[in-house]
């Protein structure tokens, strides 16, 4: 099934719970808490495994793209030379920065505006979203990196199209960007 259907299904389900829930209760409160926290500390261990399996595998196989220009720079599209090792690092250190921008938002929604119905909607998706994750499906559940699972990933959720475009694997594209000479230097 389509994972913005079931978060979409999971935060409703989730919000008719928070709302028999007595909040005001300090051991339910702080049990909610304890349970977001338990959920962020289940993806950074996730993470770190990938991380783990990443450098364990350390393939060097060569992956050529085209980069789309960001909308509006006024730039050509990059061509981009890396392995596949170096992509998923790339590609774990962005899913990082998301759980602590998450942790980050959430921090500040229930500290400083004391919003504590998010925190248990915020305990399940991010877990979700990082086993459905593509790093995790291929290094944790050994799923061959073809069809949709294949590399370079294009943008997920809805706004991963607003991002100039879609990565181009062609050859004629990676070609017609060497000739040009836009980019292509392997990045260290």
């Amino acid at each position: 099934m389509n994972p913005q259907i079931t978060n979409l299904v999971v935060i409703l389900g989730m919000m008719q719970v928070s709302k028999k829930i007595p909040f005001e209760d300090p051991t339910w409160l702080n049990g909610i808490r304890a349970m977001y926290i338990l959920s962020n500390v289940i993806i950074i261990s996730l993470y770190l495994y990938v991380s783990k399996t990443i450098k364990s595998k350390n393939d060097h196989t060569t992956l050529k793209y085209v980069e789309p220009a960001q909308p509006m720079s006024g730039e050509e599209p990059k061509l981009v030379t890396t392995t596949v090792s170096e992509y998923d690092n790339t590609q774990l250190k962005a899913a990082f920065k998301s759980v602590l921008m998450g942790v980050g938002m959430m921090g500040v929604m229930h500290i400083y505006f004391k919003y504590t119905n998010p925190l248990l909607i915020q305990s399940i998706i991010p877990v979700k979203g990082a086993i459905e994750s593509k790093l995790v499906q291929i290094h944790v559940f050994g799923k061959p990196a073809t069809g949709d699972l294949k590399r370079p990933w294009k943008a997920a959720g809805m706004m991963g199209g607003m991002g100039g475009g879609e990565i181009k694997t062609d050859k004629k594209s990676i070609e017609e960007a060497e000739k040009t000479g836009r980019g292509g230097v392997k990045e260290e």
